[in-house]
């Protein structure tokens, strides 16, 4: 049979509470095959297709049962299974299936309402196949014999209409009808005089017609029996009393009669919840034949014998913690079979603060958050609803939801160390591992997976040098090669910690690579200078005491710590007693007076030691000349440092020098020898002066006037450099006579020449004069 649908009302509203408030409403005849289309539920619900599949939509009843499916590609609303009105609903004058469409993220739902139309598919049906009626000969036309009415499942137009008999007679007819209380009856009434001797026995049938198109019509058979005289007829009170039916949706043997006392007896208990009243027809039959027939109503007066039901109709678990407060969690039903008080039920949530219970549309309730969640600090509520119904005592009934929160990305990764310090030696191996960051995320899962990388210290710049690596798996931070603690001595890089979640979230942290230093540098000699040039010479008087200050050594280590404490100490001196050097500060000072048995040329040689682990060390090389006069020192000062017996340099200018000053004396000697023979031939001549007996170049001297008075002639020969200088003085004996200027001597007077500086009295003692002398090996004469 095709179904007919009528949509009642399609007034539905995306938002939860117009869905609420105004159900969608459909109708659909009864007996509609399997698959039967009733209505798109999602355009009048305002919703498409994809989101029915997106939400994961689903209907829900509050019974459980499922008289309707919904088809999520097309959303139309289908018939599941037969639907029979009488089986649903009984005799009720309407028969409605609510039930909910259920949406998830977010839960919504929408109330729906589907009226079960009835058609005409039960006929009508008497209590018994056939009735008999035993009635005597002289009733008077006009009685009434109570009949037990026929059944109809349908309601409306499709109950009985119409009672008839057949094949027609002229002794009965059929009236039916309504009290005025509702009841319905049918009686057969005599139209004239039975006559035994006519007719003892007659038969006809009692046809009950119902108004479905086409009709159905229900039949049962009349049976009358003419009794012979018989003018009493006994009242309710008297005679043998049955049974004649049944209470309806209650089985016959619940109810037993006296046939005697009229007593009902009930032969099991009642159950309200299955029919709140009985209605019974009681038949009174006597002795003569004749009956009447009177209902009775049994009423069932409900105890609290049913505790409340609750029905979960949708359950969201688990839930995101980013779920906004009135995020509805569960969605559900509360019922009590029993009636009145017994029946009102009132909910209520436990002990939770998190979570509210409000009333969604009848006897629906809604779980929903009140506040926000934090899966970090609450991961899992156990939320306990409790339906207890007014009876006396009340019944409880408890339903416990775990609601599990679920993670979503709302923590970056914490690092255990507000910023990290690592120490790394100088001309460390490649790859040297110096240490590790550490930071956790109070997710979990993907969201708490977090990798290393290094970042720039701000968005604009570059990321840092490639000489340090960060393990992104376990956050071990590597330098990659060697580093020098001179040049670099510490690194600052931020390293950054990310999440795998999605938008992924991060933390930086700074990472302070401290060098620490090694010691790979000697100390460095700043003074006195130790470059490729002699070194210097310090003077020192001779009349200097104990603790004078001769110089100070300068030295500097490139290194740091203790590695650049530097010590200084005494390694070699012409003369160790003479010197000593201060520790700490490098001050060369004098441990002794001097006597005139030192040496004027002191060589020093200052070792300056740093305190690393091992110790590096420097030599400083230094002179110093134990002078009386600091003014008798006239040759440049490199020249007097030229002379360094530890140098080859030093050697070859002590050659040269040897070499000179012979030939110098050589030439010396040879001159005054021969100024000495000049003498003895003048005087054997008795003559002073004369050109003749006189050189030719010394004749020609005189003659041109150049040595009219006696000079001082000074030859300075200094060590290192090798040189002769003859320097013209002012005159210092001008009355001098040639004769005396030079005393002559054969070879064998050299060795009476004076060691060291000749003065005028070694030369001239008749005439002492005054030569200056050089400190090195410096001959004047005049």
């Amino acid at each position: 049979m095709a179904i007919a649908r009528q949509v009642l009302c399609l007034s539905a509203f995306l938002s939860l509470p117009h869905a609420r408030s105004e159900p969608i409403r459909y109708s659909v005849a009864e007996e509609g095959e399997s698959g039967s289309v009733v209505a798109n539920v999602a355009e009048d619900a305002g919703l498409a297709p994809a989101q029915l599949s997106a939400r994961r939509a689903r209907l829900a009843s509050e019974d459980g049962r499922q008289h309707f499916r919904l088809d999520r590609g097309t959303g139309r609303l289908v018939v599941a299974e037969r639907l029979d009105r009488e089986q649903l609903c009984g005799q009720s004058g309407t028969c409605t299936l609510p039930f909910e469409l259920l949406l998830a993220n977010p839960l919504q739902f929408f109330r729906v309402e589907v009226t079960v139309e009835d058609i005409n598919d039960h006929s009508p049906v008497f209590p018994e196949q056939q009735v008999t009626f035993k009635i005597p000969e002289r009733s008077d036309p006009g009685s009434r014999f109570p009949l037990e009415g026929a059944q109809d499942l349908d309601i409306g137009s499709n109950s009985i209409q119409a009672y008839s008999i057949a094949p027609e007679n002229e002794y009965f007819s059929v009236s039916f009808g309504s009290r005025r209380n509702g009841d319905k009856y049918v009686e057969l009434v005599l139209e004239k005089p039975l006559d035994r001797e006519e007719q003892a026995e007659m038969h006809f049938s009692l046809i009950a017609m119902d108004g479905g198109t086409p009709p159905r019509s229900g039949t049962t058979q009349v049976h009358i029996v003419v009794l012979d005289v018989n003018d009493n007829c006994s009242g309710l009170h008297t005679g043998a009393c049955m049974l004649a039916s049944q209470a309806v949706g209650q089985s016959p043997s619940a109810f037993i009669i006296d046939p005697v006392s009229g007593e009902i007896r009930l032969t099991k208990p009642l159950d309200f919840e299955v029919a709140e009243n009985h209605e019974l027809s009681v038949r009174a039959t006597d002795g003569g034949g004749l009956s009447a027939i009177c209902k009775v109503l049994v009423e069932v007066v409900d105890v609290n014998d049913n505790a409340p039901e609750l029905v979960v109709s949708s359950f969201s678990s688990p839930l995101p913690e980013s779920a906004s407060p009135g995020t509805v969690v569960a969605l559900f039903t509360v019922r009590d079979r029993d009636a009145g008080a017994n029946g009102k039920i009132t909910c209520a949530l436990e002990d939770q603060l998190s979570f509210s219970l409000r009333p969604a549309y009848k006897n629906y309730y809604e779980l929903v958050t009140v506040s926000a969640l934090d899966r970090e600090e609450t991961a899992r509520y156990i939320l306990t609803v409790t339906a207890a119904d007014a009876g006396s005592p009340p019944l409880t009934t408890t339903q416990t939801f775990t609601v599990d929160i679920s993670d979503v990305n709302d923590n970056a990764p914490v690092f255990n160390q507000t910023s990290y310090t690592m120490y790394v030696r100088e001309n460390n191996v490649p790859t040297a591992l110096v240490g590790a960051v550490s930071a956790s995320d109070a997710d979990v899962g993907p969201n708490a997976k977090v990798t290393y990388s290094l970042a720039p210290a701000h968005p604009a710049e570059r990321p840092p040098c490639s000489c340090i690596s960060v393990n992104s798996e376990n956050g071990h931070v590597f330098v990659l090669r060697p580093l020098d603690y001179e040049h670099v001595r510490q690194i600052e890089v931020s390293v950054s910690a990310s999440d795998a979640g999605s938008p992924r979230l991060s933390a930086n942290v700074t990472v302070r690579l401290v060098v620490v230093d090694e010691n790979d540098n000697a100390p460095l000699v700043l003074h006195p200078a130790q470059d490729s040039s002699p070194p210097s010479s310090e003077l020192v008087p001779i009349s200097a005491e104990a603790g004078y200050l001769v110089t100070k050594v300068v030295a500097v280590d490139a290194d740091s710590g203790q590695n650049s404490w530097l010590s200084y100490h005494l390694l070699k001196a012409s003369d160790p007693g003479l010197f000593a050097v201060g520790a700490q500060s490098g001050e060369v000072r004098l441990r002794r007076p001097v006597t005139e048995r030192d040496a004027v040329k002191q060589k020093l040689v200052i070792l300056v030691r740093d305190n690393g682990r091992p110790p590096l060390s420097a030599t400083a090389a230094l002179s110093a000349l134990l002078l009386s006069d600091f003014s008798e020192v006239r040759l440049p000062h490199s020249s007097l440092a030229t002379e360094d017996e530890g140098s080859s340099l030093t050697t070859y200018l002590i050659i040269s020098l040897v070499f000179v000053s012979v030939l110098f004396l050589a030439s010396t000697v040879a001159f005054v020898a021969h100024k000495v023979c000049k003498r003895k031939e003048l005087k054997g001549g008795h003559v002073l002066y004369g050109t003749g007996n006189l050189q030719s170049s010394l004749a020609e001297a005189a003659n041109a006037g150049t040595l009219p008075h006696a000079y001082c002639y000074e030859v300075s020969l200094t060590t290192g450099s090798g040189n002769s200088e003859f320097k013209f003085l002012k005159p210092i004996l001008p009355s001098l006579p040639p004769q005396h200027c030079a005393r002559g001597g054969g070879a064998d007077d050299e060795q009476d020449l004076p060691q060291g500086p000749i003065t005028m009295e070694d030369v001239a003692p008749d005439n002492p004069g005054t030569l200056s002398a050089e400190p090195f090996n410096s001959l004047s004469f005049t």
